[in-house]
């Protein structure tokens, strides 16, 4: 009737309820019998806990539930890596944040703003970087006498003023008017002009700016949208186009001299090292949003757990449990089962907030739960239908066996040992228990059910009445 239990769970769950809660829940694992002699809660005190052990109590199978796994046990959640996963990447690596800031009505807030711009700012300060090797390579050409020796400085210079013209328009916030604040179409049509431009002006070293325009078309993609993408592979086709069929310049590759030969090399390498880097970056990216996916479906089961859990008891809430209802109404219909349901209602609750405190009281909720949780059946559903009252939904349950099951639960609450809270407390309930109908709505169920535990009252309570 009861599911395996395992030694870990108990070793995982006693400790995070604290003293108290914790021999309830011990207590609530022993046989009914042995309830009637459960060692009294103060003794074991935190001070007294490291004097005295608890007496050797047999364990049955199947009663140890794991409290951290409420939520999945009886929602049916399994489990993902919960582990916070992190990445090592740079801001520049990691633009995921930096994206997800943005998204929705709200406008970005003033640390978002700040990242962004670094960002920019970082990629900027990489494209630069790369003019200006650039420029020295071309040096070398030019020391080699393949092309003017202003060639290099000018193609380095008119990618600093891009670099430049693009960071001035970040940093005074133009660019954050704009869905795509990275600039990414204008800024990869620039540079490709200038590679263009660059491969018309000196054609005896047109290899290096072909080599250069294909990473500026990857490098541009990583960041851009399938229409952006398309936008900008147009522009550099027809800016091919341009060059090799519209004009007759001589295209080349230099290699007849060693220092050719050597410049030539490094322009591959380059080439070759920039194309590792956006492998490295798409890579990055990649993992990045695997992992902020897995926290987002952490979350999403968190908040699934928290809109459908009662925070105190950890039992279901009203809304969720009365969901619940209607669909085991619907499956028991349409598989001609039994099913029961019971409204329990602790005795003279108000008295014991008034007595001895809603703190107090809280805590009569609490293991009271923890109790139930612990003798009924993994298909069970206990809900916290309102203060004082639980639902307990039992699929596949006759109307004599959810008795004799409600009343081993009241025998069990009542003989637990109470006055560890407050000397003297006394807590018992009363529960009225009803079988489902054919063709009987949720509304009915509920309401024959309310009558036997407002009988149940009336005939001077801790008893189990079916109606």
């Amino acid at each position: 009737m009861f599911p395996g239990a395992r030694e870990e769970d108990l070793q995982q769950t006693l400790p995070s309820l604290g003293a108290q809660n914790s021999l309830w829940l011990a207590a609530s694992l022993i046989d009914t019998k042995a309830c009637r002699f459960a060692p009294r809660i103060d003794q074991f005190s935190p001070v007294k806990q490291r004097q005295t052990r608890l007496p050797p109590v047999k364990i049955q199978p199947g009663k140890i539930p794991n409290l951290k796994a409420f939520p999945r046990r009886f929602l049916g959640l399994s489990s993902i890596n919960g582990e916070i996963m992190g990445t090592a990447a740079s801001p520049f690596l990691n633009p995921i944040a930096d994206e997800l800031e943005g998204v929705g009505p709200t406008k970005p807030t003033a640390e978002a703003l700040l990242r962004r711009a670094r960002q920019r700012r970082q990629v900027q300060g990489m494209i630069g970087i790369s003019y200006v090797i650039d420029g020295g390579v071309l040096l070398v050409y030019a020391h080699a006498g393949t092309i003017p020796v202003m060639i290099g400085p000018a193609f380095a210079i008119c990618g600093l003023i891009t670099v430049a013209g693009y960071i001035l328009l970040s940093e005074i916030g133009f660019t954050e008017r704009f869905r795509d604040h990275y600039f990414v179409t204008p800024h990869a049509i620039g540079s490709m002009a200038i590679m263009l431009a660059f491969t018309y002006i000196a054609p005896e070293v047109g290899v290096m700016f072909l080599c250069t325009l294909f990473v500026v078309f990857n490098f541009s993609s990583l960041r851009s949208t399938p229409l952006q993408t398309a936008g900008v592979w147009t522009a550099m086709a027809l800016g091919l186009a341009w060059l090799f069929l519209l004009t007759d310049k001589p295209i080349s590759m230099p290699h007849e001299t060693y220092l050719e030969r050597f410049a030539t090399m490094t322009v591959f390498v380059l080439t070759i090292g920039r194309c590792m880097f956006l492998g490295i970056f798409s890579s990055t990216t990649r993992q990045t949003l695997y992992k902020n996916g897995l926290k987002l479906k952490e979350a999403y089961k968190r908040i699934e757990e928290l809109a459908a859990l009662d925070e105190l008891t950890g039992s279901f809430n009203r809304r969720c449990i009365m969901r619940m209802l209607d669909d085991e109404i619907t499956r028991a219909q349409r598989s001609n089962a039994p099913c029961s349901i019971a409204l329990i209602d602790l005795d003279w609750f108000k008295r014991i907030n008034d007595t001895y405190g809603h703190p107090t009281g809280d805590e009569v909720l609490r293991t009271f739960a923890i109790t139930v949780f612990a003798n009924i059946r993994n298909i069970d559903r206990l809900g916290r239908y309102g203060g004082e009252e639980f639902l307990l939904v039992l699929p596949d349950t006759s109307g004599d066996t959810a008795t004799r099951l409600l009343d081993r639960l009241r025998s069990i609450i009542a003989d637990l040992d109470w006055s560890a809270f407050s000397p003297g407390m006394q807590v018992t309930l009363s529960a009225g228990i009803t079988t489902l109908r054919p063709d009987e709505t949720a509304d009915t169920f509920l309401a024959r059910a309310d009558c036997a535990l407002y009988t149940a009252k009336a005939r001077g309570r801790n008893r189990v009445i079916s109606a």
